[in-house]
C-alpha cells in the first residue's frame, strides 16, 4: 500500500488546516522563474485544485532559475511541463492549465469564470499585473503579489510588505503609480526585497513582447520569492 504522501505536512498541521488546503482553489498568473515555484510549494503542501496562467515557453535564458526549463524542455509551454510535473507530485490535483498570454480585458472574465480562494500574481508585465490587482481586490478575492526580484542577490533582504510600503524596487513603484491611476487605494500585500538592484546588471533588449529591459538573475532569489508567495497562501488558506 502507497504511504500517505501527504504524512509530514499533516504532522505538522493537523488534519482539520490540511482538509482546507485539499478544498482550497489557487489562481497562479505568471510560472516563471517566481511563479513556478509558487505553484510547485502549493501542490506539495496538498492544495487540491490550481490554475496555472501562461503563454510563454521554456527559453535557454530560463536555464540558470526556472523549475520547468530543461534541456529537455525547451521550447514548450511552461505551464504544460509544470502540469505534468504537479500530477506526478499528486495524482489528485485538479488542474486547470491555460497556456495564454494575459491580457488586460482576460483578466475580468478568468477571475469570475475560476472563481479561486487565492490568487498569486507572478505577473512581470504591468499592465496585465495591475488589472489583476485591481479586479482582485474589487471582487474581494485574496491576492499576494511578487514584486522584482532581478539584479538582486541578498536573500535576507527578501520581506512581506504592503506595496505601499515597499522601496528600492522598480516594480512596485510602477505599480503604485498605475495602481493610483486606476483609482485602486487598497493594501497590497507583495513579497520584494529591499536590496538596492544593481544597476550594471540591467540592459535594454529589442524585439521582446512589452519588454523594454531585462535583469540580471541568480538561481535561488524567484526560488526564494516564490517560496515566500506560497507560504503566505497556505498560512491564509
Amino acid at each position: 500500500m502507497e504511504q500517505d504522501w501527504m504524512q509530514r505536512t499533516r504532522l505538522l498541521l493537523g488534519d482539520e488546516k490540511m482538509e482546507r488546503l485539499c478544498r482550497a482553489h489557487v489562481l497562479v498568473v505568471g510560472v516563471g522563474g517566481v511563479g513556478a515555484y509558487a505553484a510547485e510549494m502549493l501542490c506539495r503542501a496538498g492544495v487540491g485544485r490550481l490554475t496555472l496562467v501562461d503563454a510563454d515557453t521554456v527559453q535557454p535564458t530560463n536555464l540558470n532559475r526556472q523549475l520547468p526549463a530543461l534541456r529537455s524542455t525547451l521550447g514548450r509551454a511552461k505551464a504544460e511541463v509544470l502540469a505534468e510535473r504537479f500530477r506526478d507530485i499528486n495524482p489528485d490535483l485538479r488542474l486547470d492549465v491555460r497556456p495564454v498570454y494575459l491580457q488586460e480585458d482576460d483578466v475580468p472574465p478568468l477571475l469570475d469564470e475560476t472563481r479561486p480562494d487565492f490568487v498569486v500574481d507572478a505577473i512581470d508585465t504591468l499592465a496585465p499585473k495591475c488589472r489583476l490587482i485591481a479586479e482582485a481586490v474589487r471582487r474581494k478575492v485574496p491576492i499576494v503579489c511578487s514584486m522584482g526580484a532581478g539584479a538582486k542577490t541578498d536573500i535576507t533582504q527578501v520581506r512581506f510588505a504592503d506595496v505601499w510600503d515597499t522601496y528600492h524596487c522598480g516594480l512596485s513603484k510602477a505599480v503604485r503609480t498605475r495602481l493610483r491611476r486606476m483609482g485602486v487605494r487598497h493594501k497590497v500585500p507583495v513579497v520584494f526585497s529591499t536590496e538596492q538592484a544593481n544597476p550594471d546588471a540591467v540592459c535594454t533588449v529589442t524585439g521582446e513582447r512589452n519588454k523594454k529591459s531585462t535583469c540580471g538573475t541568480v538561481s535561488y532569489l524567484p526560488a526564494v520569492f516564490g517560496c515566500y508567495l506560497a507560504e503566505y497562501v497556505i498560512q491564509r488558506l
